[in-house]
């Protein structure tokens, strides 16, 4: 029978929402179930073994039939957060297979638990929400590593009803995001049903609810994508570290496969893909063996996956956090290996002539999540690089600015600019949006694009001739020429000095020179008002008549504008009055501001 790797687990959230607490809650409740030093330390993640995560979970569903359990435990990265989860990159999805999204319940969803979503959206990654700091609910009487059920049971009615809104709550907001979720104990297919388990981290309440679910899913949906392959390893750069003593070293995660000392590895470095081979792997040693503070690790000789290690190899400064590995077979197949390396980020790491913006990240995998992001958003990327921004980026830029300044931008996420070089941008027009939340600076950027371009058409919309209709009053001639004055009634849009009019058969009878109203000069007249105008060109009586509606004579390109690109803009009296004035200038010409 194929031999199962532990399922990768990830832990993302927004700061202060407890996922450092209920990480470690896990952990000392693991090893609280077996004897001490059950649970496994990994370099970047921990293990927690199979037998214990079934005793933490026993009293959830009485004997548990271990022997229908095949995965070996739950590899947790314990660094959570984006940049981890960012970092556990496969070409086409994540290395990490299972997620927990966790959710303060007092709070709800936050700026970075979108940003969390968004990653674990763009990378397909089933994951369960943990509603946690359920202890933190007025009233609530905590029962230590108790499993959900139990604990809710025990509360008063109106503590369980406090919570159960906060979950209808979460479970509305989710349904934003496009996914359909519930209380977990409610749930009856997991593949549909997003699963809301509440915990809390510093009671240890639910976290055996967490553990069934999250065996559950492994067990019941990732069989094929667990199943170890006995061929070279596999996995991708967590960190890369300098540690004291031993030089640049990277930790990272081993999918699939077998890591050896000895092995060369492909990966990723800023000039490109590089080999190298591996001198050391190094994983920390238990507690009781720590006897010397400076000799934190043990060396070993291999690791199967699932793992996290350490790995010591020459040149490993120039590796870029998020990068694939692989370790190669043959020497015959290393260049089929750095091809296939650069490959997997030859989508990333971009230098094009297209308009698009200039992307910088920190690591790999956030640059891939970003770049995924934007061109959802149909935002192209004419440069995509990690490291700080250079005086190049603010020059690419430019170029592209040149055709479309909305473009000419650098989005710079979790790395530095030189205040000199920002400011060279500035004096250049190339807007620099920087910033340590990925989706935020995104959503800053569309924003600042939205308010530009409403700004601009509303100062071409300003500019254009608007429709408008007045009727001349009876019995309000004041003079019948040079200048004609007379009482009009507007009776749909706007009139302005300036403006040209014409009668219902198109002819253009004048303009207006000044409007007043109770003896005062004002800029324009609208709708519902009833003011004197003057007009230098007609005579009263001639060429216009009491009781006559006259219209503005709008010019044919601000007509056609008003129709095509700004209607939006008019209100519905106004629009109106255009289709009036369009309907007697077609009269005359058929093609009129078509």
């Amino acid at each position: 029978m194929s031999k199962l790797r532990s399922p990768i687990v990830a832990v993302l959230g927004h700061v202060d929402h407890g996922k450092t607490t209920l990480l470690d809650r896990m952990r000392g409740t693991l090893v609280a179930a077996r004897e001490a030093g059950g649970m496994t330390q990994h370099i970047g993640a921990s293990l927690f073994p199979l037998d214990a995560v079934v005793e933490t979970c026993r009293s959830l569903l009485g004997e548990i039939k271990v022997k229908r359990l095949e995965i070996p435990g739950l590899l947790f990265i314990d660094t959570p957060g984006h940049a981890a989860f960012a970092n556990l990159r496969r070409r086409g999805g994540s290395l990490a297979d299972l997620a927990i999204l966790v959710i303060d319940v007092m709070k709800g969803i936050q700026e970075q638990t979108r940003e969390s979503i968004q990653l674990l959206k763009a990378r397909k990654t089933p994951f369960i929400v943990a509603a946690n700091k359920i202890d933190l609910i007025p009233g609530w009487k905590p029962h230590e590593l108790a499993p959900f059920p139990k604990t809710f049971e025990a509360q008063s009615r109106p503590v369980q009803e406090d919570l159960e809104n906060r979950i209808y709550g979460l479970i509305g907001d989710l349904s934003f995001y496009g996914f359909r979720a519930d209380l977990y104990s409610r749930i009856k297919d997991f593949t549909r049903t997003l699963a809301i388990v509440p915990v809390s981290g510093k009671t240890g309440e639910g976290i055996p609810d967490l553990l069934l679910v999250l065996l559950g899913l492994a067990q019941a949906f990732m069989k094929e994508q667990l199943t170890i392959h006995e061929g070279p390893a596999e996995g991708a750069v967590l960190e890369v570290l300098e540690e004291e003593g031993i030089g640049t070293t990277i930790n990272a995660i081993i999918s699939d496969g077998v890591l050896r000392v000895g092995d060369r590895i492909a990966l990723m470095g800023f000039d490109g893909p590089f080999t190298t081979k591996v001198r050391a792997l190094l994983m920390p040693k238990p507690l009781d063996e720590m006897r010397d503070p400076r000799d934190k690790f043990k060396r070993v000789d291999s690791v199967e996956a699932a793992v996290g290690v350490k790995i010591v190899a020459e040149g490993l400064s120039k590796a870029i956090a998020g990068s694939p590995i692989y370790a190669i077979p043959s020497p015959k197949e290393e260049q089929e290996i750095l091809e296939r390396v650069r490959s997997d980020v030859g989508e990333i790491l971009l230098s094009t002539d297209k308009v698009g913006v200039v992307l910088k990240a920190d690591t790999l995998g956030t640059l891939e999540a970003a770049i995924l992001f934007l061109r959802e958003r149909g935002i192209p990327v004419r440069r995509a690089g990690i490291g700080d921004v250079s005086k190049r980026d603010v020059v690419e830029a430019e170029i592209v600015r040149s055709k479309d300044e909305f473009k000419g931008v650098i989005l710079a996420f979790n790395v530095k600019i030189p205040h000199q070089l920002e400011v060279d941008a500035n004096n250049r027009g190339v807007r620099v949006f920087k910033g340590p939340v990925l989706f935020k600076i995104v959503e800053d950027y569309l924003e600042w694009v939205r308010e530009e371009t409403t700004r601009r058409k509303l100062r071409a919309f300003e500019s254009l001739v608007k429709p408008g209709k007045i009727k001349i009053l009876e019995g309000y001639v004041f003079r019948r020429s040079k200048p004609a004055i007379f009482g009009i009634e507007v009776l749909g849009g706007i009139v302005k000095p300036r403006y040209s009019m014409m009668n219902a058969k198109g002819k253009v009878v004048g303009t207006i020179a000044q409007i007043q109203d109770r003896g005062q000069s004002i800029p324009e007249a609208r709708s519902g008002m009833k003011v004197a105008v003057s007009m230098r060109e007609p005579i009263v009586g001639r060429h216009i008549h009491e009781g006559e509606t006259l219209y503005v004579s709008i010019p044919e390109n601000d007509a056609r504008l008003l129709l095509k690109e700004y209607n939006d803009m008019l209100d519905e009296e106004s629009r109106q009055v255009l289709e009036e004035i369009v309907k007697i200038k077609r009269a005359q010409n058929p093609l009129w501001a078509r």
